[in-house]
């Protein structure tokens, strides 16, 4: 509206999230105090560049750094809105634990300049009832402030949870048009959210209370995984029967009320790979299909690295193209990757004969040091190696045609080339039936 006096907003950390969130916001008119631990990043956004690779990322904050909207340091200032959208991985405990440090820490910070009539949101993905445990760390640090939920009458500050949903790829678009699940911790905090969030959201927003908003997050994501894993595990008992994965889910979906997804190497990032045991750790006792189906999807990693090991050694002195580490197509984000630990087990194992294809990476991650792989392009692979093991479905992996891979051995996880050439009966195969 015209004369308008628009909130000023802090983001607090600028990883995959957090940046392209503080770059939407600002171009909405915003003004954003970006905040993040690792010099290196504000710096860097500060020149108007990005530490990440993301679609028309680049673009954005550039235009909005040069507007004077966006500017990142490494220390909370005062502002009207804080998002919080920092990491919540698992404590270092074996047990897939969460750790929520990094989410009490931000908040402690916040506390340090909140004022009354601001508002707290956090969107990092959480176990249920963090929202609530981040309201607390706050009272604790600011008792002259009156809490949502905990004192009576009108409370100085607003708390609300909405987690984003967005694919890697097209997070820009996604921040802007999915719907979103604002979670309040009073109704009153969850329409103070719901303001802030119609500024610069198209998708619906639909209201509710934190902890329901919390593991509607992870209930997505759990969804999700128990998809996967039938799709996976369906594909290690095709490969045990000597049947194409593919073509039978093919002709499976092709019933009005089939949908099965894809199978892959696994399952990995940020997210489908961790939340689900969000909900096992706060529900041991009640959630036995949810952490079967996260047993399945860690199994299809070993099963596809028994597979590529079996080809490798049946090709011995051949060179061997795994190709990408991405968790999905066409990103650099290799968080929880299958694909990635496929690629550096082989490595391990067959050192130098092992060569790395991933286009949006410029060196390999550490765990290759000292393996004797080697990161080279798709064309070098395909003049020089004999064996190639499809781990990410990149579009530059999918263009290539079979004139020049009809030669190869190809083990691919992904279905790219359906029009591989396959004996009649692989190898290993018939070994097994063998041996059964």
């Amino acid at each position: 509206m015209r004369g308008e006096t628009l909130p000023t907003v802090s983001v607090i950390g600028l990883g995959y999230i957090g940046l392209p969130t503080a770059a939407i916001i600002a171009r909405s008119g915003m003004k954003v105090h970006g905040v993040d631990v690792t010099p290196s990043v504000v710096d860097t956004i500060n020149r108007g560049e990005i530490h990440i690779e993301e679609v028309d990322l680049d673009g954005l904050v550039h235009g909005v750094v040069q507007r004077g909207l966006l500017k990142a340091s490494l220390e909370v200032a005062p502002a009207d809105v804080f998002v919080i959208a920092v990491p919540t991985p698992f404590a270092k405990d074996g047990k897939h634990t969460p750790d929520i440090s990094y989410v009490l820490e931000a908040a402690k910070n916040v506390a340090r300049v909140l004022k009354p009539g601001d508002t707290i949101i956090l969107e990092s993905t959480s176990p249920v009832g963090t929202t609530a445990q981040m309201r607390d760390m706050i009272a604790s640090q600011r008792p002259d402030l009156a809490m949502p939920g905990l004192t009576e009458g009108t409370p100085d500050v607003a708390i609300a949870y909405c987690p984003e949903r967005v694919l890697p790829g097209r997070i820009l678009e996604e921040l802007t048009n999915n719907d979103r699940s604002i979670g309040g911790i009073t109704p009153r905090c969850a329409r103070k959210a719901l303001a802030f969030y119609k500024r610069f959201v198209r998708g619906t927003c639909v209201t509710t209370d934190a902890a329901s908003a919390e593991m509607t997050k992870l209930v997505e994501n759990a969804y999700r995984d128990t998809n996967i894993a039938f799709a996976n595990e369906l594909s290690i008992v095709a490969d045990s029967m000597g049947l194409d994965v593919w073509e039978v889910i093919r002709l499976a979906n092709r019933h009005p009320r089939v949908n099965i997804l894809n199978p892959g190497p696994g399952v990995g990032g940020h997210c489908i790979a961790v939340d689900p045991w969000f909900i096992v750790n706060g529900a041991p006792e009640h959630t036995p299909l949810i952490r079967t189906a996260r047993g399945v999807n860690d199994a299809k990693i070993h099963h596809v690295i028994a597979r590529a090991a079996e080809l490798v050694e049946a090709n011995p002195g051949a060179r061997v193209a795994c190709l990408g580490l991405a968790f999905k197509a066409n990103i650099d984000d290799f968080r929880e990757s299958p694909a990635r630990l496929v690629a550096a087990t082989l490595a391990r194992r067959f050192g130098d004969r092992i060569k790395i294809v991933e286009p949006y990476a410029a060196e390999l991650p550490i765990e290759f040091t000292d393996t004797g792989a080697e990161l080279i392009d798709v064309d070098t692979a395909l003049e020089t190696c004999d064996v190639m093991v499809v781990l990410v479905d990149h579009d530059v992996f999918k263009s290539v045609p079979l004139a020049e891979r009809a030669d190869k051995q190809v083990y691919d996880t992904r279905g790219i080339w359906p029009d591989q050439p396959r004996p009649i009966v692989e190898p290993a195969i018939e070994e097994r039936r063998r041996a059964g």
